[in-house]
């Protein structure tokens, strides 16, 4: 698709952006209060670091543990993956404090069972160490061990273990927990099993479920990232991810978080799903990698996949540190947000009811009892769970918060809307930018349908100025401007249309010369799987 010089808009509606950030220094320990995690009890430690990896130690002794525990008990660890599997959000804006609440009851367990009054997750910082923790190989911090194995086998192990006890807890739910399930697409026991299996095991791809031998695509001789998703993790592309100035907001480039829904487990309206840049890039394809589900020939192709791929995720172990980075990278925005006066929640006072009050049923406590009054407003602030973070950024990432902090002492423009094309049928070229304009950043909001076809891919390239004839092309490639990435398989009844921001490399603007032809490609593993049609697509500048 071409945006056009009919699409372009002069004036441009300004929105929020790069020049969001202040401070050379870490905007979180400078905002005081509990929310930044003054005078916390519990320490979450970068896992490079030596109490990093001391918690790691009281990690596998828990995991251990709880793998033994029996099927019934609400702290056996596949158990405790079915309380994401069954309520988690994606693609919404309950994405953050959701996890925060899962992840902090996780850690009060596992706090329980690892002997370590003190312990507290620690975080897989991917932007300066992009690769997979060493420690992580071993024992039972990988699900490929054979403490997995007498459990995960093969599905039919894993069905007579975890299904009966788990068909009594769905007996057993209450009417708003049905009412969550029923939001979900689970109206049934069957209809939830179904996500376990593929929908009895007809499409390997959307099967949560992973046998013991393929739970984890990286290995210890293979646990770095590939460059293109290191790149994801630069911290040029983290500090994008931060910029924005408000939790959620009509104009994309400007929200922090991803789709505002009516519930976290509803679908999104017609606009279909957003997925913010934090959620849409490192968090989508750091779990797409570890589980196999990735563009390179050396994947796992068309699944089934690892655990990370999908809704039964928290198998697992890696997640837990993979989101409390994720987490920590919100409470760096947060920190922020108050050091510069701009709010760390939506402002309008009906929404940021709406947001606070939606019902979190499933979490379980380090005591064994359920969580049955739960609602979104309890876990905004870590003081919930009484933590804080060892370092908030590493010095890459604070040196580029300097440079946009640089941006905006300049008082350069705010990304705004430089061009649109609403159909697949615009094809004039670009033209010149906005009078005086001077673009350092380009932004691309991509609108596409997601393909329902068996087995379509989960990642697709975005191809900027391709000739026809090119197919797909690679990293490295001088098309390929990124790609776009889901996170598991379709729920029931969602909608497919979905919305990506993929941030343009410079490089590659700069030699398109005003012109700029997007269109989606299939993986370079798959060339010649079909590849949805941009629906509708909007270039924002800074």
């Amino acid at each position: 698709m071409r945006v056009t010089r009919r699409g372009l808009l002069a004036g441009g509606s300004a929105v929020a952006g790069l020049g969001a950030m202040p401070g050379m220094a870490s905007a979180a320990a400078k905002a005081g209060g509990r929310a930044a995690g003054k005078g916390a009890r519990y320490v979450r430690h970068d896992v490079a670091s030596a109490e990093g990896q001391r918690m790691l130690e009281g990690y596998a002794k828990a995991v251990g543990h709880m793998l033994s525990l029996p099927a019934d008990h609400p702290h056996n660890w596949f158990r405790n993956a079915f309380v994401h599997f069954m309520d988690c959000p994606h693609g919404n804006w309950w994405f953050y404090v959701w996890h925060r609440g899962f992840v902090g009851f996780v850690e009060q367990t596992v706090r329980h069972y690892s002997g370590m009054d003190d312990f507290a997750f620690p975080y897989w910082d991917w932007t300066e160490n992009p690769a997979l923790p060493q420690a992580m190989f071993k024992g039972p911090l990988t699900p490929v061990a054979d403490a997995f194995a007498p459990y995960t086998r093969d599905l039919p192990t894993f069905t007579a273990f975890i299904q009966p006890a788990l068909k009594a807890y769905w007996s057993k739910l209450n009417k708003a927990q049905q009412v969550q399930q029923g939001l979900r697409g689970n109206k049934t026991f069957d209809d939830l099993w179904n996500g376990v299996t593929g929908n009895n095991g007809s499409d390997p791809g959307d099967q949560a479920f992973a046998a013991t031998a393929r739970a984890r695509y990286p290995t210890a001789n293979n646990a770095a990232l590939p460059q293109y998703l290191a790149d994801m993790c630069d911290p040029a592309a983290i500090a994008l991810g931060l910029a924005p100035k408000l939790f959620n907001a009509g104009n994309k480039t400007d929200s922090f978080t991803s789709s505002r829904t009516a519930s976290h487990n509803a679908m999104p309206g017609q606009q279909g799903m957003f997925f913010s840049l934090l959620e849409g890039n490192p968090h989508n394809k750091i779990h797409n990698y570890i589980g196999g589900a990735f563009d390179s020939p050396d994947s796992w192709g068309d699944g089934p996949f690892g655990n990370m791929t999908n809704n039964l995720s928290p198998v697992d172990p890696i997640f837990f540190l993979h989101h409390s980075n994720m987490d920590r990278l919100w409470w760096e925005w947060e920190g922020k947000q108050r050091q510069a006066g701009l709010p760390t929640l939506p402002t309008d006072p009906t929404e940021l009811a709406q947001f606070k009050s939606d019902p979190f049923l499933f979490f379980w406590r380090a005591d064994g009892t359920p969580v049955l009054d739960g609602k979104a407003g309890d876990y905004i602030d870590p003081a919930r769970f009484d933590y804080r973070y060892e370092a908030p950024v590493g010095q890459r990432l604070m040196a580029q918060i300097a440079a946009l902090a640089t941006m905006e002492a300049r008082s350069l423009p705010a990304p705004r809307l430089l061009a649109s094309a609403p159909t697949a049928g615009a094809v004039d070229a670009l033209g010149d930018w906005p009078l005086g304009f001077s673009a350092q950043q380009l932004y691309a909001l991509i609108t596409f349908d997601r393909p329902t076809d068996r087995n379509s891919p989960r990642e697709f390239v975005v191809l900027l100025n391709a000739p026809d004839d090119v197919k797909t092309a690679p990293p490295g490639s001088p098309y390929y401007a990124g790609s776009v990435a889901f996170f598991g398989a379709p729920m029931p009844g969602m909608t497919h249309r979905s919305t990506f921001i993929v941030p343009l490399p410079p490089s590659l603007v700069t030699k398109a010369g005003g012109r700029l032809e997007l269109r989606l490609a299939p993986p370079s593993r798959r060339p010649d799987t079909p590849a949805p049609i941009i629906q509708a697509l909007e270039i924002r500048g800074a």
